[in-house]
């Protein structure tokens, strides 16, 4: 039965899977998947990762039209609502409409050595040996009002999006002064939420340890 339910999967091991495993943003993938045990919110669910399937890709034909399918019938709320209906039914994530959105780099204190060599140590499920991935020295934010909140009193969520972390390993190279790689990463996050041009969406999404801390998961960015 389909039932197009908005689920988390966590962790998806990414960088263990085979060639022909590894999917895009926007591939429609198949997957076995089982509730999670040790995480108690609603929409979070293991993958069995040895049976991702890719299947599709959701083009960007028709002004996005199939992605919109997909990702519209995600739960949308303001954040304020969300954070509210955390005491009732425990939504873990949804689809927010910002308003005056801006962007934020803070640098951040570097991760232990220690701690980053013992995470690597363990052993992963396929028994494969993992190249380290660098830590990012600056933490990204985005603040905004909700949408349709005129009481809002602002957010300040940091960014958990692997593509922001990957433009700074990327883009360095290109601009190795560090002031303009900031600019440069600002732009284009703001460029993706831009209400000129873009019809944008937040995915947003909590803590499993701590529900009322939520995190910016993704940009939705269709054009207008």
């Amino acid at each position: 039965m389909e039932t197009r339910d908005w689920i988390r999967l966590y962790p998806v091991p990414f960088r263990d899977l085979d060639p022909q495993q590894r999917f895009a943003k926007y591939n429609v993938v198949r997957a076995n998947c089982a509730k999670a045990t040790d995480d108690h919110r609603p929409e979070s669910f293991r993958i069995q990762a040895a049976s991702i399937e890719i299947i599709d890709n959701l083009d960007t034909k028709e002004k996005w039209r199939k992605r919109k399918e997909i990702v519209m019938s995600a739960p949308r709320m303001g954040l304020c609502e969300l954070l509210r209906s955390q005491d009732e039914s425990g939504m873990s994530f949804g689809l927010t409409k910002p308003r005056a959105i801006s962007f934020e780099s803070e640098r951040r204190s570097p991760k232990s050595p220690e701690k980053v060599e013992k995470a690597y140590s363990r052993p992963t499920l396929f028994d494969k040996q993992k190249q380290k991935i660098e830590n990012i020295p600056f933490q990204f934010y985005y603040q905004f009002f909700c949408m349709d909140n005129e009481d809002c009193p602002g957010h300040k969520l940091p960014i958990t999006d692997w593509e922001i972390n990957q433009a700074f390993r990327d883009w360095r190279f290109r601009y190795p002064e560090i002031d303009v790689l900031l600019e440069k990463i600002k732009a284009k996050w703001l460029d993706l939420t831009n209400p000129m041009t873009k019809d944008a969406f937040l995915f947003v999404g909590n803590l499993h340890r701590f529900r009322n801390q939520f995190v910016v998961l993704g940009v939705f960015s269709p054009p207008i």
